[in-house]
């Protein structure tokens, strides 16, 4: 058995052996048999797009950097890396505002005993069509009559005055403690108003609403016991939305401003980092207005400019989530961009002004970190621009580089400036309907395109804040329209059309051509993302256009009360 055993390894060697030398002497055959596979492939379709992309290495080692290539690509990157800080910074709020979710406390600490003076400010400046519906819910609210002053500041130009007045006369005979205070020069615009109200109030406190929101009868008596802890400044609720559903434009901005409300405010009140009253649906103790300077008219957000300034002189802030207060959302495009231009100047306004002062300030450096990123935010939008400027010529000069440098490059800043937009307004959706929440991933790409088209005229807005032009505060019209297919009855407040849609469809132009580039060269993965600025700014600009012709349309008539007889009177 052993000398059996002996004599049958060495065949076994010899066997393996042999078929490792035949396996060996087979792999050129097989090599020239993938290399004939590959000429004799199709010169179009998948198979050919992978091997170029991916797998032929002919031209390796032979690109090198250029002057024209420098040019290009280094701004490029070097606003995709700043756009992904403030990305990341998305993700940041949202992990504080999970971390310190336990920070907050709906019910007030302490009550008052007896209540105190609350006088109610209500700035008005053109709003006919809505301000009877204003007046009625704050006369509704449950508080006693001889501890409430209700003023309406109104600034009108228009029938507005007569409305108001024949309004404010009405309730005052009723009973309601509400008067009229009309100014003619608008002089400092709305914080001109609020200012000159405040002069003659007799409330110790002070709550503010616009003229497109309706306040729930309860809603002082939710608010004012939160300010029986005598360090208590300012309380801001949540906005809600009456039209939501109006059209995809309402959802869109119905889960922007809820990102703001919910992640945003939420994760800076949570963590003891300040954050700003919103300019409506909220309640000042009036000495700390006093102790901020009081209202201030050199920027267009007077109400973020108050804020930083009170929270310096040591006031704290409160953020109520679970407070609703339904508002109207624009339900044009141009009323649209008309609100956020106004947002992005006055916050650029803001910061120039606010963050020397917190600089020099002795708050914490955690606040001064995230003052920076509040409110220099909108600075995102030039950068943008520059970004859709260089898009293509990157595009065209990264096209001789590895796939595997821009898979090392661009998803990280792709994750860390994009793919955070969808996170931060997913999370806010699941926050606020845990059933529903889903339907977000439909408005998404919406969402991103609508974000992207607006960059034409925040821009301009932004460039204005840093060159010192200044504006006057243009209002944002209101419609009074809360369901779907209703007509709005204030076409008159509508702009004229000037340059940005023109721009914008050129823009729109532009991006469509870069698509043709990516199939023309084969590069299918960047398409999806540069179908995001075509959808955009062609929405942006089509909707400013038409927007107004659209109503015309359905009517089946032409509404003469417009306020320019052009054929597009809309744009911004």
């Amino acid at each position: 058995m052993g000398s059996r055993t002996i004599f049958l390894a060495p065949w076994w060697r010899r066997a393996l052996l042999t078929a490792l030398v035949t396996c060996l002497n087979s792999v050129p055959a097989l090599l020239d048999e993938l290399a004939a596979l590959l000429i004799f492939a199709p010169q179009s379709g998948w198979r050919h797009y992978l091997k170029m992309q991916y797998a032929d290495q002919t031209f390796k080692g032979l690109y090198h950097w250029n002057l024209f290539d420098a040019l290009m690509l280094i701004p490029y990157f070097a606003v995709m890396i700043v756009l992904s800080i403030y990305g990341v910074h998305r993700y940041t709020l949202c992990y504080q505002y999970f971390k310190h979710r336990r920070n907050y406390n709906p019910d007030p600490p302490r009550r008052f005993d007896e209540l105190p003076t609350v006088t109610v400010q209500l700035p008005i400046f053109n709003e006919q069509f809505v301000i009877d519906r204003l007046i009625e819910a704050v006369c509704a609210m449950e508080y006693p009559r001889e501890k409430l002053e209700i003023q309406v500041l109104d600034d009108s130009t228009d029938e507005t005055q007569e409305v108001a007045a024949g309004i404010v006369e009405r309730y005052a005979a009723l009973g309601h403690p509400i008067i009229c205070i009309h100014r003619t020069n608008r002089h400092g615009f709305k914080a001109g108003a609020l200012d000159a109200g405040l002069k003659v109030a007799k409330g110790e406190f002070v709550a503010i609403f616009d003229a497109d929101f309706v306040p729930p009868s309860d809603w002082l008596m939710k608010v004012i016991h939160h300010f029986a802890e005598p360090e208590i400044g300012m309380v801001q609720t949540r906005w809600t939305h009456l039209n939501r559903d109006y059209s995809m434009l309402t959802q869109i901005e119905a889960i922007l401003l809820d990102g703001h409300f919910v992640l945003e405010h939420g994760a800076r009140f949570r963590s003891g980092e300040f954050f700003n009253f919103n300019g409506t649906a909220g309640m000042w103790r009036r000495q700390a207005i006093f102790d901020g300077g009081g209202w201030q008219h050199d920027t267009l957000t007077e109400d973020t400019d108050l804020s930083y300034r009170s929270q310096m002189a040591g006031w704290k802030f409160k953020y109520l989530p679970d407070v609703e207060c339904p508002s109207e959302l624009p339900i044009e495009m141009t009323a649209f961009k008309t609100q956020q231009a106004r947002w992005a100047k006055g916050l650029i306004q803001t910061s120039i002004k606010v963050l020397p002062m917190v600089f020099r300030s002795n708050i914490s450096r955690q606040n001064k970190i995230e003052a920076v990123y509040h409110l220099t935010a909108n600075m995102s939008y030039p950068l943008m621009v520059i970004m859709s400027a260089l898009l293509i010529p990157a595009m065209i000069c990264r096209f001789y580089q590895g796939w595997f440098q821009m898979l090392l490059i661009d998803v990280p800043l792709f994750t860390a400036s994009s793919f955070s937009i969808a996170v931060f307004y997913v999370m806010s959706q699941r926050e606020l309907f845990p059933k529903t929440w889903k339907k977000t991933f439909y408005y998404l790409p919406f969402l991103m395109a609508l974000g992207i088209g607006l960059t034409v005229t925040n821009t301009k807005a932004v460039m204005e804040a840093l060159l010192g032009i200044k504006s006057a505060f243009v209002r944002t019209p209101k419609y009074r329209v809360a369901v779907k297919g209703e007509r709005s009855q204030a076409a008159k407040y509508r702009k004229r059309l000037k340059l940005a849609p023109w721009i914008e469809l050129l823009l729109g132009c532009y991006f469509a051509a870069a698509i043709y580039y990516t199939f023309t060269n084969k590069n299918y993965f960047t398409a999806p993302f540069l179908i995001l600025f075509v959808v955009g700014y062609w929405y942006t600009g089509l909707m400013s256009l038409l927007q107004g012709r659209f109503e015309r349309w359905r009517s089946g008539r032409t509404n003469t009360e417009e306020s320019s007889p052009k054929p597009f009177p809309v744009g911004v």
